[in-house]
């Protein structure tokens, strides 16, 4: 797998799938405890964007997949993942990008868009509100200190907040440094992002029944021009919604108009909900 090493040391791990286009290639940044295999070729998102024609990139986030895990969380937290996407572009020596991030991977791409210039257009998943509300991850939902309490412990049993037990089991049935996901856990990022500085035509999608992602039109309504649609599912299953897939493909590979006009969007101020055909 080829890599790359970032400006403090670490090896940061990437896949690439499809050929080399005319278009910008798709950037993939996945979500907290997961990889770029498991968030996006998995569930079939990757071999779609390729079928498009498109060229596709998939990350492993610092602490993830095959990249480097230190356990100081000074390495860590999503500002610092954004500038490894940046990095990622420096060494791909391309002009520009389309970038997805879900969930942590929304996070880490929103704030890099509201820095760099070079992301062409911006898809986020797995994020809504919260991101103004808090800055980051909605950690209303299960606090940083619940979660790295879930990590570390050694009996499972003794995990204290019941929304943290999923994080647990899912980094035990990879078999996830939890050391290294802890140590991001305990400086996900809390404070304003500068989302009125994206100028990437930007799509907001979040699953229907998600508790990490309520109300994303908040958040697309906080950058400018931004849309949102709400596909069905979890936090977990949304990205396996057909329509995820499509909604990626049509809006990175069209213009906002025939995107419109092919999703059938709603007004500005309501999500969009719509099926797979």
């Amino acid at each position: 797998m080829p890599s790359f090493t970032t400006t403090d040391g670490l090896s940061i791990a990437y896949q690439v799938w499809g050929e080399d286009q005319d278009q910008p290639p798709i950037v993939l940044h996945h979500g907290f405890g997961a990889s770029g295999v498991i968030n996006w070729k998995t569930p079939g998102i990757v071999d779609v964007l390729v079928a498009a024609g498109r060229k596709v990139i998939t990350i492993d986030a610092r602490g993830h997949g095959a990249s480097d895990k230190p356990h100081d969380p000074t390495f860590y937290g999503e500002a610092r993942m954004a500038k490894d996407v940046s990095a990622l572009i420096d060494h791909l020596g391309v002009p520009a990008i389309d970038l997805a991030g879900y969930s942590m991977g929304a996070i880490v791409a929103l704030i890099c868009a509201s820095q760099e210039p070079r992301v062409r257009r911006l898809v986020t998943g797995g994020v809504g509100e919260g991101v103004v509300e808090k800055g980051g991850v909605d950690t209303r939902h299960v606090p940083n200190d619940a979660l790295v309490q879930a990590l570390l412990t050694d009996d499972p049993s003794t995990i204290r907040h019941p929304a943290a037990v999923p994080f647990r089991q899912f980094a035990d049935a990879i078999g996830a440094d939890r050391k290294a996901l802890a140590a991001q856990a305990s400086v996900v990022h809390a404070q304003p992002i500068p989302l009125d500085r994206i100028t990437a035509p930007t799509l907001v999608t979040a699953g229907d029944d998600d508790p990490l992602a309520v109300h994303p039109d908040r958040l697309a309504a906080a950058i400018p021009g931004a849309r949102s649609l709400l596909v069905k599912g979890d936090h977990r299953t949304a990205v396996a919604d057909p329509v995820f897939a499509q909604a990626m493909v049509a809006f990175f590979g069209l213009g906002r108009t025939s995107f419109e006009a092919r999703l059938r969007l709603a007004p500005q101020d309501e999500d969009l909900q719509i099926t797979s055909s």
